[in-house]
């Protein structure tokens, strides 16, 4: 397991990103998988720098856990914010134009279908959101 404690501000999204891609390269994780979790930590992480202690900065930490039979990645993202829940959100009617849909969601849903699993919980004091992308 490797782990990067961080300010959550979208400053850090970058530097997130490029510490998840150091894990992935050497795995030799595909380019599209590589491409989908790095979309995934731009919207989970971009979530959390902007609501998680809004208006103010706290850490966040990101743990890239890789798993066996089959190889797969396991992204956690771990906050002390306010509890929030974005699974817990409906779908959006992605049926509907652009200007039908209601504002937002439409990040998490894309997160949602690229990976293969993603769970969250609030636990002692810190929301936990994992995504795991078999690689």
């Amino acid at each position: 397991m490797k782990e990067l404690t961080i300010d959550a501000t979208v400053e850090n999204i970058e530097k997130v990103t490029a510490f998840v891609d150091e894990q992935l390269e050497a795995l030799g994780c595909p380019l599209k998988a590589q491409m989908q979790i790095d979309i995934a930590i731009d919207e989970l992480f971009g979530n959390i720098a902007h609501y998680a202690y809004n208006p103010e900065v706290g850490p966040a930490t990101v743990r890239v856990d890789v798993l066996q039979e089959p190889l797969s990645v396991v992204v956690t993202f771990i906050d002390n914010g306010v509890a929030y829940d974005p699974l817990a959100k409906e779908d959006p009617d992605v049926a509907l134009s652009a200007e039908e849909r209601k504002i937002g969601g439409l990040g998490i849903y894309m997160v949602k279908k690229s990976m293969d699993e993603i769970s969250y919980e609030y636990k002692d004091g810190q929301n936990i959101l994992r995504i795991k992308k078999q690689i």
